[in-house]
């Protein structure tokens, strides 16, 4: 009787050796072994290997009894040309075989078209999972066979013998105990699939096959014969002008960044953080925009109103803002010193400093008591005592240790003799040892130094030519209407934007 085809091998000695008391005939063709290679040869055939592999067909070109392997000359894969010329597939993998066409005689006895007949499509019981795939060439200019190495299924013969001749390969060319743990790694964490390749992948000749000039041409709906170029030139005449999400649909007009201009000028300009242009203007010009401000209703009361409500905020700002004045923070109230002489400008200072207090700051406020005060200081006076603030007439009851802020008010624009006072002198000296902050509000013009060296300056309404020093200018917006300007010639457009307190810089 004719031998068939097994698949239970075992290892022995390094050989594949059949056992027959253990055989099992898993894939039993009805198909002489001793004609099977001969007879398949030449023959069209269609191997479906399953889900992983897919469907091949192609010429039978070889049979080899020993290895249980069948080779396809010119394969197809599910439908497509195979790259390489030449495709070895093992009898684990096929799930079934199909004749597409036999060169040889039809029908005759023993054959394989006639046992196909009889038959019909033989299928094996194996799982779909395979132990290797093996191709012979990859590209025609390349001969080198390449090997496709799949993960062996569990359980299988096989795939014991297989790994045994692994294993056995590896200690011997890594010499011994030495590649036993290379050995050990390539069991675990290896899939043995890039042993055998020598093709690498052609990205070149795979973006040549997209022509991207055609599907642009698709896309835009135009003739592939038109280049994008005329295309875009073409559709730009007939197609509305788009805009991004961060540009002006409104028709964009040239910004115009000196928008202030001055009859008077005093020396000095600053620009905003816009970039728009403030000049200062000497305190003559001043001092009749405010006179023709307060002839048309803007009042002093209204503007010591305005000036401590901006410059509170600007002070609470500085001493921290949310960070600082919360409810869970009352342990740590910052405490601010107010420095005050009897006049205008003492009077603002007053104003901030009612305006902190009623903010929950710690307000010491130093206001000499043997002075000649204006009207409008004694009513800031009397509303500061309202509140829980603190006031002092010496400069022996302001505090020793630094404290949060200093605010200064001691100078005036009008009477420079104040400086050569002995307790305008006690109270610079005691501004300058605190070593704390200084803010200056609304200083005197003046070209000498300043007697309290100050870290920030707010001007008021425009900014006066101040001396040279460190101290960063602010500009305070005390509510002048845009026609009282005008009164003054002077051409207004406000600077300060959704603000009452803008920095200046510089020009």
């Amino acid at each position: 009787m004719s031998t068939f085809l097994q698949a239970d091998f075992e290892f022995r000695e390094n050989k594949f050796t059949t056992n027959p008391p253990r055989c099992k005939f898993i894939k039993q063709y009805r198909i002489p072994v001793a004609r099977m290679a001969t007879d398949w040869l030449g023959s069209v055939v269609s191997i479906n290997c399953g889900l992983a592999l897919g469907i091949y067909q192609g010429e039978v070109s070889s049979v080899d009894q020993s290895r249980q392997t069948i080779s396809l000359r010119q394969p197809y894969h599910n439908g497509v040309r195979c790259p390489v010329p030449e495709v070895t597939f093992s009898a684990m993998d096929i799930k079934e075989l199909k004749f597409l066409d036999i060169q040889t005689t039809a029908n005759k006895p023993g054959s394989i078209e006639g046992a196909a007949t009889q038959a019909g499509p033989m299928t094996s019981g194996r799982p779909s999972q395979s132990n290797r795939v093996t191709s012979s060439s990859s590209h025609s200019n390349n001969t080198a066979p390449i090997t496709i190495l799949r993960r062996p299924p569990a359980g299988s013969s096989n795939s014991r013998g297989a790994t045994q001749s692994t294993q056995k390969k590896t200690s011997m060319k890594n010499g011994g105990g030495g590649g036993l743990m290379r050995q050990k790694d390539d069991e675990c964490f290896g899939d043995r699939t890039d042993e055998d390749l020598d093709t690498d992948f052609d990205f070149e000749g795979n973006l040549a096959l997209f022509d991207k000039a055609a599907v642009f041409s698709q896309i835009d709906g135009t003739s592939s014969h038109i280049s994008r170029s005329q295309q875009h030139s073409k559709q730009d005449e007939h197609r509305p002008q788009t805009y991004r999400h961060d540009e002006n649909i409104l028709e964009g007009r040239p910004i115009i960044y000196r928008q202030i201009s001055v009859p008077q000028h005093g020396g000095k300009e600053y620009c905003t953080d816009s970039g728009l242009v403030v000049p200062s203007i000497p305190y003559e010009l001043h001092k009749r925009l405010l006179a023709a401000a307060e002839h048309q209703g803007l009042t002093l009361e209204r503007r010591l109103e305005m000036i401590g409500v901006c410059s509170c905020q600007m002070a609470l700002t500085l001493l921290g803002g949310p960070n600082r004045l919360t409810p869970k923070n009352v342990h740590q109230r910052p405490t601010v010193v107010i420095l005050c002489g009897p006049h205008i400008q003492g009077a603002q200072g007053i104003s901030c400093g009612r305006h902190l207090a009623n903010h929950e700051v710690e307000v010491i406020l130093f206001l000499p008591n043997f002075l000649k005060m204006q009207d409008s200081v004694t009513g800031e006076v009397n509303l500061f005592s309202r509140t829980n603030g603190k006031q002092v007439a010496s400069v022996k009851d302001l505090p020793t240790s630094p404290v949060d802020l200093v605010i200064n008010c001691l100078d005036c624009h009008e009477n420079h003799l104040l400086r050569e006072q002995s307790w305008y002198h006690s109270a610079a000296d005691w501004a300058n040892s605190n070593k704390a902050p200084v803010l200056s509000i609304d200083p005197a013009v003046s070209q000498h130094h300043q007697s309290i060296e100050a870290k920030w300056t707010l001007s008021l309404g425009l900014p006066l030519p101040l001396a040279e020093t460190e101290s960063r200018v602010y500009l305070c917006d005390i509510g002048i209407p845009k026609m009282v300007f005008r009164e003054v010639g002077i051409s207004y457009h406000s600077p300060f934007g959704c603000k009452f307190v803008i920095p200046l810089h510089p020009a």
